[in-house]
C-alpha cells in the first residue's frame, strides 16, 4: 500500500468540546513494521498524545492505518515521523506528539519522538 492510499484510511470526527482544552492519549501496544533491510518484522508500542482543535482521530480508522503497516519496509524514525505527519494533516491539532518505542532487536532498543504544535498555539494549562 502506499503512501498515499494509507492516509486515505484514516477518518476523523468534529471535536465534540472546543471550548476546553484537552489532551487525548492513545497507546497502540500492537503496531508492526518491517525492516526495510532484511524484511524482518519490527514490533513497537506507540503513544500517540495530542491536543485537539476542531477534529479528533476516529479510532476504528487509527486502528486500520495502523494495521497497513505490517507489510511496509520502513525505517523506524521514517515511520514515526510518518504517522505524526498524517495525523496532523487529518486533524490539524493543536499539537501532536508521536513516540515510537520499538522492541529490541539485534542488542539495540530504539525509541523514536516526534512532534508538531501549532505555531500560536500555547499550552496554557500544562497538558504536555
Amino acid at each position: 500500500m502506499s503512501k498515499k492510499n494509507q492516509i486515505q484510511l484514516l477518518d476523523n470526527f468534529n471535536n465534540p468540546e472546543k471550548k476546553n482544552e484537552y489532551l487525548i492519549k492513545i497507546k497502540v501496544p500492537e503496531f508492526t513494521c518491517l525492516c526495510p533491510k532484511t524484511e524482518q518484522p519490527d514490533f513497537a508500542t506507540l503513544y500517540i498524545n495530542y491536543v485537539p482543535k476542531k477534529l479528533c482521530i476516529e479510532l476504528k480508522s487509527l486502528k486500520l492505518y495502523i494495521a497497513s503497516f505490517r507489510q511496509i519496509g520502513a525505517f523506524h524514525e521514517a515511520v514515526t515521523n510518518q504517522i505524526c505527519n498524517d495525523l496532523t494533516t487529518i486533524i490539524a491539532p493543536n499539537y501532536m506528539k508521536v513516540k515510537a518505542k520499538f522492541n529490541v532487536r539485534g542488542g539495540i532498543q530504539t525509541t523514536v519522538e516526534c512532534f508538531t504544535k501549532k505555531e500560536n498555539w500555547h499550552d496554557h494549562n500544562n497538558l504536555i
